[in-house]
Order: C-alpha cells, then structure tokens, then sequence
C-alpha cells in the first residue's frame, strides 16, 4: 500500500482553458528532468502526442489522477476503454465549449456494468 503514497500529483489533458484553470488552481508541476504533468490539446496537438501523453501519465508512480476533457477523451477511446488500472485513475470532465455526455464516459460504463446496467 506503501506505493500509493507517492502519488501526489493531478495530470491534465485537455484544452487551453481547462489546462490553464487548474494550473492556476496549483496544479501544475515539472520535474527535474522537465516531465510536466499536464498537456495542452488543440487543433495542432496530433494523435500521437495525445496517445504519448496519455501513457506517459498513467505509467508515472508520482501520478494519482489523470484528468482529461471528455471531447479529448473522445480521441484516444480506444486506449481509455482498454485501461484498467486503479491508479491513476482516469476522469473525464467537461469543457467550457463542449458539454459531459456521461454516455461517454468510460468509467460511469465500467460502474453500470457492475451493477448490471446494460440499458446503455
């Protein structure tokens, strides 16, 4: 349990405003070997930087929580349906251009699918 403690850090993925919101919030961190916890997405950000990104944050020990945009989520559905870890664990939040669509969401599906929701 002792590996949990190390994880003190938020990751953010997502755009400018969100990303720029939270790092004023505190969020913000770059290591000494100039690793920063967050990635800003936008229209010149590519697919695989935004899938580099994403792995480089949940192979991190100093990470508990990756938050990112769900219409970024959107991008790298596929890599998000096939995580299952605990930690970091992975949030999606809305933006300020584009609404939560918790049909999307890949952790509320893994939840009503343990409860036996399959309506959805």
């Amino acid at each position: 349990m002792s590996h949990t403690k190390d994880r003190s850090l938020i990751a953010v993925v997502g755009d400018e405003d969100t990303v720029t919101g939270l790092l004023l919030a505190g969020v913000g961190h770059i290591d000494s070997k100039q690793k920063s916890n967050f990635l800003v997405v936008d229209s010149k950000t590519t697919l695989s930087t935004l899938e580099d990104a994403f792995l480089e944050f949940t192979k991190r020990k100093d990470i508990a929580i990756i938050l990112i945009n769900q219409h970024v989520a959107d991008d790298i559905r596929a890599m998000l349906d096939d995580y299952h870890q605990a930690f970091p664990t992975v949030l999606e939040i809305p933006s300020k251009d584009h609404p939560y669509d918790p049909a999307k969401d890949s952790v509320l599906k893994r939840v009503q699918k343990l409860f036996g929701d399959d309506s959805k």
